[in-house]
């Protein structure tokens, strides 16, 4: 019989249209658009947003910090046409700001940054001062301090007798913000100020609210703020949703879940006549060095200054989804042409499914690791993750293809070392684990790095060093219990990269009997 009537063709042909669907439904899942009822229109423009004068390069800590004049007299130009005020937080740069918003008829909230440096803190409070007398045109309140007591830089007293310097000596209202329960906790603050403002994120809560029950818990709070310190007014100073970053409990960043957020809010605080201030303006990529990826992604807009959807028209998770598929259904092919003939039913399946499983979990790590990472660790840690992923890829498609020349001599290079190429995917899974059980906070879950590894080497067990095995599975199969239980049992995330470690613990475990 020849070579070609054994070339399992129709079961080859219905396992690469089925992968080919696969990776387009999982890129389309993502990426589909979803529609909302807008939030903002041409006539009607929001309250108001947060604002700092940061370029996608800068950060506070630049010293000494140069703001770009033309980048935020082009902010302004933008936020002009959705928001009717901005809300600042220092004084440090802002010098022009003022002037830029009467060019683009926007009202000031602006701030004054108090910390335990008294000499940095009097000149923030003196240039506050400053900058309300000279500007009340534009200037209609003022903040004195931004989660200074969260951060333990300042007593309450100390507090209260910078707020009555700051309200002896200009006209307009003076607040202080922080979160919800610290005021709550210092209720000695609010006879000081001539409003309260206020910070409700459901995201960062301690028992963290699911997107379905955000708005909920944001109406509850305002509700309690309402009647205990009535008859002053409250303004929730920040409020908002991550776009992207990891999942904390059933709280799950998304552009969608943000859109859904900020639009519902919205209309709830219109209908109640809420005075509130969205948080923020544009995407912070400074933030992701101390919050983890997901404090880099609270804009409205993104970092490039291009609309997310966020307030109106339809939103998307994955914006650019198309390139994401194309990268994916070019891994698939290439995974094809790698494994070449196959020689049996079961291979003709199982190299398109191996490749359909590359065009998403390892296309699906290099978009994630595209957002999360942070600084050049962080990047070469997730392209050592790629290569690693490409060599186990190659490894499978060539030991489930008809080998010979180049692809012959390739398998046996490859196949020699599987058990460290299945060691290293080990050694990653144990490290990932151990920072997801001892500091999870700011890490994502890293599911998609490890999924392609733990399948062939569970499919097809490696000869390596069965001590290291040995511990590598222990590590990792005992991190699974103690993980979901610090992220409990709704976290789909979790969930996912739990599934992910037992595939591995399973792959470590049957090398282990293999001499």
């Amino acid at each position: 019989m020849s070579a070609t009537a054994r070339f399992p063709v129709l079961p080859y042909l219905f396992a690469c249209l089925l992968g080919v669907f696969t990776i387009a439904g999982f890129w389309y899942g993502l990426g589909k658009p979803v529609i909302l009822p807008d939030a903002a229109t041409p006539t009607h423009k929001l309250q108001c947003a947060s604002y700092t004068p940061f370029d996608k390069d800068q950060s506070p800590f630049d010293q000494p910090f140069v703001p770009r004049l033309e980048r935020m007299d082009a902010d302004l130009a933008l936020l002009a046409t959705r928001f009717e005020c901005i809300r600042t937080y220092s004084q440090a740069g802002l010098e022009q700001l003022p002037e830029l918003a009467r060019k683009h008829g926007l009202k000031l909230m602006i701030g004054a940054w108090v910390s335990s440096n008294t000499q940095t803190t009097a000149e923030e409070v003196d240039a506050l001062i400053a900058s309300a007398n000279a500007n009340p045109d534009v200037v209609t309140s003022v903040i004195v301090g931004n989660e200074a007591l969260l951060r333990k830089e300042i007593t309450a007293p100390q507090l209260v007798k910078l707020i009555n310097q700051v309200k002896s000596r200009i006209k307009q209202p003076v607040t202080y913000a922080d979160v919800w329960e610290f005021w709550l906790q210092h209720p000695e603050i609010a006879p000081a100020v001539d409003f309260l403002t206020i910070h409700l994120l459901p995201y960062w809560e301690d028992d963290p609210a699911g997107i379905d029950q955000a708005v909920n818990h944001v109406a509850q709070v305002r509700q309690v703020f309402g009647n205990k310190f009535a008859p002053k007014d409250i303004l929730i100073g920040e409020t908002g949703w991550p776009s992207e970053g990891r999942q904390r409990e059933t709280a799950l960043p998304s552009r969608v879940n943000e859109a859904k957020f900020i639009r519902g809010f919205v209309n709830l605080a219109e209908q109640n006549g809420w005075k509130y201030n969205l948080i923020e303006a544009f995407d912070q990529p400074w933030k992701r060095g101390s919050e983890g990826a997901v404090g880099g992604y609270w804009g409205l807009f993104d970092a490039d200054r291009q609309d997310k959807g966020i307030l109106a028209g339809p939103v998307t998770n994955l914006p650019h989804w198309p390139v994401w598929l194309g990268l994916g259904v070019a891994l698939f092919v290439s995974t094809l042409l790698i494994g070449g003939r196959v020689r049996t039913t079961r291979s003709a399946l199982l190299l398109p499914a191996l490749g359909a499983v590359a065009g998403c979990s390892i296309v699906a790590w290099a978009e994630l690791a595209s957002v999360t990472s942070r600084f050049a660790g962080e990047w070469l840690w997730a392209g050592i993750l790629i290569a690693l992923n490409f060599i186990v890829l190659a490894h499978g498609a060539l030991a489930l293809g008809q080998n010979n020349g180049w692809r012959e001599r390739l398998f046996n290079a490859l196949d020699s070392r599987a058990g460290w190429w299945l060691a290293a995917a080990g050694f990653a899974g144990a490290v990932m684990m151990l920072g997801l059980v001892f500091e999870p906070r700011y890490r994502s879950f890293p599911s998609a790095a490890l999924l392609l590894p733990a399948l062939v080497y569970l499919l097809r067990p490696a000869r390596g060093p069965r001590r290291e095995f040995g511990l590598l599975a222990i590590i990792i199969g005992a991190g699974i219990p103690l993980q979901l239980y610090r992220e409990g049992l709704h976290n789909e995330q979790a969930w996912t990269w739990a599934l992910v470690c037992v595939l591995m613990v399973a792959a470590l475990w049957r090398s282990l009997r293999v001499r």
